[in-house]
Protein backbone atom coordinates (compact mmCIF):
# COMPACT_ATOMS: atom_id res chain seq x y z
CA UNK A 1 0.00 0.00 0.00
CA UNK A 2 2.68 2.26 0.46
CA UNK A 3 4.21 1.67 -2.74
CA UNK A 4 1.96 3.82 -4.88
CA UNK A 5 -0.17 6.63 -3.57
CA UNK A 6 -3.84 6.44 -5.62
CA UNK A 7 -3.39 10.37 -5.25
CA UNK A 8 -0.69 10.43 -6.95
CA UNK A 9 -1.72 8.03 -10.27
CA UNK A 10 -4.86 10.40 -10.27
CA UNK A 11 -2.84 13.44 -10.67
CA UNK A 12 -0.67 11.41 -13.46
CA UNK A 13 -3.91 10.26 -15.27
CA UNK A 14 -5.17 13.68 -15.62
CA UNK A 15 -1.91 14.68 -16.58
CA UNK A 16 -1.79 12.69 -19.38
CA UNK A 17 -5.28 12.62 -20.65
CA UNK A 18 -5.12 16.43 -20.50
CA UNK A 19 -1.50 17.35 -21.99
CA UNK A 20 -0.45 14.52 -24.22
CA UNK A 21 -1.90 14.67 -27.78
CA UNK A 22 -3.71 11.78 -29.20
CA UNK A 23 -2.47 12.57 -32.21
CA UNK A 24 1.21 12.65 -31.16
CA UNK A 25 0.60 9.24 -29.93
CA UNK A 26 -1.27 8.05 -32.84
CA UNK A 27 1.52 9.27 -35.36
CA UNK A 28 4.16 7.69 -33.72
CA UNK A 29 2.31 4.30 -33.73
CA UNK A 30 1.58 4.64 -37.45
CA UNK A 31 5.55 5.09 -37.99
CA UNK A 32 6.00 1.32 -35.94
CA UNK A 33 6.54 2.53 -32.64
CA UNK A 34 5.27 0.27 -29.58
CA UNK A 35 3.85 1.30 -26.28
CA UNK A 36 7.41 1.59 -24.29
CA UNK A 37 9.01 3.15 -27.27
CA UNK A 38 5.85 5.77 -26.83
CA UNK A 39 5.86 6.11 -23.48
CA UNK A 40 9.71 6.78 -22.90
CA UNK A 41 10.61 8.53 -25.94
CA UNK A 42 7.59 10.82 -26.24
CA UNK A 43 5.27 11.23 -23.37
CA UNK A 44 7.92 11.00 -20.06
CA UNK A 45 10.13 13.59 -22.22
CA UNK A 46 6.45 16.19 -22.01
CA UNK A 47 5.92 15.01 -18.68
CA UNK A 48 8.32 16.71 -16.35
CA UNK A 49 5.87 19.04 -14.62
CA UNK A 50 3.82 16.11 -13.33
CA UNK A 51 7.10 13.91 -12.27
CA UNK A 52 8.59 17.32 -10.54
CA UNK A 53 5.48 17.32 -8.68
CA UNK A 54 5.05 13.44 -7.69
CA UNK A 55 8.72 14.14 -6.88
CA UNK A 56 8.38 17.11 -4.69
CA UNK A 57 5.11 15.35 -3.06
CA UNK A 58 7.08 12.34 -2.30
CA UNK A 59 10.00 13.98 -1.16
CA UNK A 60 7.81 16.01 1.43
CA UNK A 61 6.10 12.29 2.64
CA UNK A 62 9.13 10.72 3.44
CA UNK A 63 10.71 13.81 4.96
CA UNK A 64 7.80 14.39 7.35
CA UNK A 65 7.77 11.05 8.35
CA UNK A 66 8.08 9.60 11.81
CA UNK A 67 5.82 7.22 12.34
CA UNK A 68 7.63 4.11 9.94
CA UNK A 69 11.07 4.90 11.96
CA UNK A 70 9.44 4.41 15.19
CA UNK A 71 7.32 1.48 14.25
CA UNK A 72 10.00 -0.69 12.56
CA UNK A 73 13.01 0.67 14.07
CA UNK A 74 14.15 -0.75 17.31
CA UNK A 75 18.04 0.62 17.72
CA UNK A 76 17.53 4.61 18.62
CA UNK A 77 20.70 5.36 16.65
CA UNK A 78 19.13 4.63 13.45
CA UNK A 79 15.86 6.76 13.67
CA UNK A 80 15.18 9.42 10.98
CA UNK A 81 15.91 12.49 11.87
CA UNK A 82 11.42 13.42 11.85
CA UNK A 83 11.54 10.77 14.69
CA UNK A 84 14.18 11.96 16.95
CA UNK A 85 12.35 15.21 16.93
CA UNK A 86 8.94 13.77 17.67
CA UNK A 87 11.14 11.62 20.53
CA UNK A 88 12.26 15.12 22.00
CA UNK A 89 9.25 16.75 22.13
CA UNK A 90 7.54 13.76 24.17
CA UNK A 91 10.33 13.60 26.17
CA UNK A 92 9.97 17.62 26.80
CA UNK A 93 6.26 17.75 27.05
CA UNK A 94 6.54 14.89 29.49
CA UNK A 95 8.99 16.44 31.59
CA UNK A 96 6.73 19.60 31.54
CA UNK A 97 3.35 17.37 32.66
CA UNK A 98 5.23 15.52 35.56
CA UNK A 99 6.95 18.79 36.98
CA UNK A 100 5.18 18.49 40.24
CA UNK A 101 5.99 14.72 41.14
CA UNK A 102 9.89 15.45 41.19
CA UNK A 103 11.92 17.42 43.48
CA UNK A 104 11.13 20.92 44.06
CA UNK A 105 14.64 22.08 42.31
CA UNK A 106 14.10 19.82 40.00
CA UNK A 107 10.57 21.13 39.39
CA UNK A 108 11.33 24.66 39.38
CA UNK A 109 14.35 23.74 36.96
CA UNK A 110 11.47 21.65 34.96
CA UNK A 111 8.82 24.69 34.78
CA UNK A 112 11.07 26.91 33.58
CA UNK A 113 12.21 24.88 30.54
CA UNK A 114 11.49 26.47 26.87
CA UNK A 115 9.35 23.99 25.78
CA UNK A 116 7.63 26.56 23.01
CA UNK A 117 10.73 27.86 22.38
CA UNK A 118 11.55 24.04 21.01
CA UNK A 119 8.68 23.70 19.56
CA UNK A 120 9.54 26.29 17.47
CA UNK A 121 13.16 25.41 17.18
CA UNK A 122 12.27 21.96 15.69
CA UNK A 123 9.54 23.03 13.24
CA UNK A 124 12.68 25.32 12.26
CA UNK A 125 14.66 22.41 11.80
CA UNK A 126 11.80 20.62 9.54
CA UNK A 127 10.99 23.35 7.30
CA UNK A 128 14.20 24.88 6.41
CA UNK A 129 15.25 21.95 4.13
CA UNK A 130 11.45 22.54 2.32
CA UNK A 131 12.17 25.54 2.07
CA UNK A 132 15.00 25.51 0.80
CA UNK A 133 14.38 22.76 -2.04
CA UNK A 134 11.00 24.27 -3.24
CA UNK A 135 12.42 27.24 -5.55
CA UNK A 136 14.13 24.53 -7.60
CA UNK A 137 10.76 22.47 -8.06
CA UNK A 138 8.49 25.53 -8.45
CA UNK A 139 8.29 26.37 -11.95
CA UNK A 140 7.28 22.47 -12.58
CA UNK A 141 4.81 22.24 -9.49
CA UNK A 142 2.90 24.98 -10.67
CA UNK A 143 2.20 24.05 -13.98
CA UNK A 144 1.96 20.42 -12.67
CA UNK A 145 -0.79 21.25 -10.48
CA UNK A 146 -2.76 23.51 -12.65
CA UNK A 147 -3.22 21.01 -15.27
CA UNK A 148 -6.79 19.99 -14.46
CA UNK A 149 -7.65 23.21 -13.74
CA UNK A 150 -9.99 25.49 -15.34
CA UNK A 151 -8.41 28.06 -17.90
CA UNK A 152 -9.81 30.96 -19.14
Amino acid sequence: PLAVSSFNVIICKTFFKTTIPDGLIESAEIDGAGQFRIFFTIVLPISLPVLATIGLFLCFSYWNDWFQSMLYIDDQTLYSLQALLNSLMSNVDALAKNASTMGISYAELVATMPKESARMAVAIIIVLPVALAYPFFQKYFISGLTVGAVKG
